[in-house]
């Protein structure tokens, strides 16, 4: 039987993007979402929970997310869930990072647009690892 190591879900960007570039050129983008359940507990009163999400775009993907997202922009994405095993420097104890390596993602909406250069930057946008080809500027969103 194979695993599932999916993640679908949707969040809020808690910080801009952070971009940088590898030797080779291709473009690395870190954000953290956050995804809010919102419920009643037995005593009928309301409670919200936060999960901070850590999701990590390659090459032309994480282009448009460092070019587009802002901290506040809503966002779903999709990915491969990816557990690293590191050992902590200062005490030596064994730990683990989550990660979501995102495949593809649909800006739902953007807390503002960062001024391009031929303007502002759509309200709506979205790719996939696929779907980069597809984009048109033409299209209205």
């Amino acid at each position: 039987m194979a695993s599932v190591n999916k993640f679908i879900g949707i969040g809020n960007l808690g910080r801009d993007p952070e971009t940088r570039y590898m030797p080779d050129g291709k473009a690395v983008t870190n954000i953290s979402i956050a995804c809010t359940e919102k419920y009643k507990d037995k005593n009928g009163e309301q409670k919200e929970t936060t999960e901070w999400i850590n999701v990590v775009f390659f090459g032309k993907l994480a282009e448009i997310v460092s070019q587009y997202a802002v901290k506040g922009s809503s966002m779903y994405v999709e990915g491969k869930i990816k557990t690293e095993k590191y050992q902590d420097k200062n005490t030596g104890v064994e730990k683990f990072s989550t990660k979501i390596i995102g495949e593809s993602m649909q800006l739902l909406s953007s807390g503002k647009p960062r001024e391009t250069g031929a303007g502002t930057a759509p309200r709506n946008t979205g790719a996939g690892a696929g779907g980069l080809a597809a984009m048109d500027e033409d299209i209205p969103f």
